[in-house]
């Protein structure tokens, strides 16, 4: 069994990027690719001015606005942030990288080439062919032994390296260098489908080979792979400095220096209006703006301070207007708009009071208007209100379907009605031996977004006569105080949407076990439900390697979500970056990720 262990801290930080908290989660660019057929024709799929290098100028810097210097820059371990992942995009190598699609392709800088044996011959062998121009900020090649020792350390082999360990690495059996140093040939001890997900990013055999160099907080001196490399990491300036790779083979970066400023949210509308800052994730300031939110636009005032801090819940979908409308109206700034490459959901507590009963979930699931709901939450932030039908992947992704039917009939009341929660009159909230169909929403706090949502369900479920009564929790405790210990009838947060979803999703939906003591061990399958069926439906699919086989499997197994009735797919995650008008290359980049050297200030017309 593989699955990608997520722990709490980092659940926080989605549940925060996901509805508009502390985390605006940055994220790729590549020349837009063509839709798929199957793809929602509805469904942003990113927002960046594209980047023609003949149009960008040399030199300059760009002021480039993150939430903190994160402690480390090396992703897999437990302190790493998002801000950890946007750096590392700058100074490490990905093999892969994926398009706007979600589609894993060879990044040229670094992969000239990789192929896998194909499905039914064993053992599966993968044969990487590396740019033999890419090197190491210390001049030292990228080899198999950059490859191997990261496999090491992610594998779980080995307890002395603490840190995550993502699927994949744990069926590598062997790394070994092919025909000559730029060949690398990995075999599986079981096949492996989304194998093209592994080694992204890569680091280099020094800082992964041995526990200790591993488990150290990677902060800068010692050896990148990028077309940037680090000049400062201040931690207690909050600022991140990176300069041009002098040893860079490919495409020469058209800006000299980027900043990554840690700047609060609620602080970076004044940041762009004062002329302080060239790109910023917008997300959260627009999103918990609060009413006290100072509204001054004048671009000669003095920079202003910090908005007095205010209760979470007092976050308002009226100040989130006025604070759109202000970014919409900066001078000299776009605000970009895409769907990220998350999901909010509307998680289901199995293991709670009538939600046991899962013909109650399935009738949950129908009764939830999944288009007024998107509505209701995306269209004010100027987003198509494009529904979710399926749990595993985004509306713009390649494969993507709507599997909702398979919850059952439209008709909610039927479902509840054969459930014995009865309505008499047809009116008022059902009840079943005197008590009535009531729950409890958790919804993360201060969040516009997640209010409007929550309005439009407490609406949408009061039509079939369940009573929702929402309750906030921060994100500092969402997931420690309440969805880990099932503290909750429903919860709204958002899960990531990637480019491997067999092995990435798994854990939200993989069957709670007995722990050694005998209690229901959830792990981060926060809806308490799942089947063994549904376990090897993902296991299968991970293990399938022809990619049509795999897409049929992983359907059938979103088909037995619906059917479970685990969770509601509601929309995906809005993401709104403000940028500089004249800088290209930057903006909401949904599935994928800054193609660094790409980014810069045009030239004037």
């Amino acid at each position: 069994m593989r699955v990608r262990q997520l722990p709490a801290a980092a659940a926080a930080l989605l549940l925060a990027a996901g509805l508009g908290g502390c985390s605006d989660d940055p994220a790729p660019v590549r020349t837009p690719a063509p839709a798929p057929a199957s793809a929602d024709p509805t469904t942003a799929t990113g927002d960046v001015r594209p980047a023609d290098r003949t149009a960008v100028r040399d030199g300059g810097t760009l002021r480039w606005a993150v939430d903190g210097v994160p402690a480390t820059l090396n992703v897999y371990q437990g302190a790493a942030t998002a801000d950890s992942a946007l750096l590392a995009h700058a100074l490490y190598p990905s093999l892969f990288r994926p398009d706007e699609h979600g589609r894993l392709v060879p990044d040229p800088d670094y992969l000239e080439g990789a192929e896998s044996t194909p499905p039914g011959q064993l053992p599966q062998v993968v044969t990487y062919r590396l740019n033999p121009h890419a090197v190491w900020s210390d001049g030292t090649p990228l080899s198999a032994a950059d490859l191997a020792a990261q496999r090491a350390a992610l594998s779980g082999l080995d307890p002395a390296y603490r840190g995550g360990h993502p699927a994949g690495y744990d069926a590598v059996d062997s790394v070994a260098q092919g025909t000559d140093p730029h060949e690398v040939r990995v075999t599986f001890r079981q096949p492996y489908a989304e194998w093209r997900s592994l080694f992204g990013p890569l680091y280099p055999a020094a800082e992964t080979g041995t526990p200790t160099a591993f488990d150290r907080a990677l902060t800068g001196g010692r050896p990148s792979a990028g077309p940037y490399t680090l000049a400062r990491y201040d931690a207690a300036g909050g600022l991140v400095t990176l300069t041009r790779n002098p040893l860079w083979w490919g495409d020469v970066p058209k800006t000299d220096r980027i900043d990554f400023l840690a700047v609060p949210p609620e602080q970076r509308l004044d940041a762009l209006d004062q002329d302080r800052l060239d790109i910023a994730p917008l997300t959260a300031a627009v999103d918990r703006a609060v009413p006290a939110a100072p509204a001054a636009t004048s671009t000669t005032a003095p920079p202003a301070a910090a908005p007095p801090a205010a209760a979470p819940e007092t976050a308002a979908p009226e100040a989130a207007a006025l604070a759109l409308r202000r970014a919409a109206s900066l001078p000299g700034v776009t605000v970009h708009r895409a769907a990220a490459a998350s999901l909010t959901q509307l998680t289901v507590n199995a293991a709670r009071g009538p939600l046991t009963d899962q013909a109650v979930r399935r009738a949950l699931g129908r009764a939830v208007d999944r288009r007024r709901i998107a509505d209701a939450a995306l269209t004010p932030l100027g987003l198509p209100a494009a529904p979710l039908g399926s749990h595993l992947l985004a509306g713009d992704q390649e494969g993507y379907r709507d599997n909702s039917a398979a919850a059952g009939p439209a008709d909610a009341a039927r479902l509840l009605d054969g459930a014995g929660w009865k309505r008499p009159g047809g009116r008022g909230t059902r009840t079943k031996d005197g008590k009535e169909l009531a729950l409890t929403l958790l919804v993360p706090a201060g969040s516009a977004t997640a209010r409007r949502t929550a309005d439009a369900l407490t609406a949408d479920l009061a039509e079939s006569g369940i009573a929702l009564k929402p309750v906030t929790a921060p994100a500092e405790t969402f997931v420690r105080d309440h969805l880990a210990p099932g503290d909750y009838d429903l919860a709204l947060f958002s899960w990531p949407a990637g480019p491997s979803p067999a092995s990435e999703q798994r854990p939200a939906y993989a069957k709670p076990r007995p722990d050694p003591d005998g209690a229901l061990a959830a792990g981060t399958n926060y809806g308490r439900s799942g089947t063994e069926e549904i376990d090897r439906l993902f296991d299968r699919a991970s293990s399938e390697l022809d990619p049509a086989a795999r897409l049929d499997l992983l359907q059938e197994a979103d088909v037995r979500i619906w059917q479970l009735g685990h969770s509601v797919p509601l929309y995906q995650r809005p993401e709104l970056v403000g940028v500089r008008s004249d800088i290209a290359g930057a903006g909401a980049f949904g599935f994928g990720w800054p193609r660094f050297q790409d980014v810069g200030r045009t030239r004037p017309s």
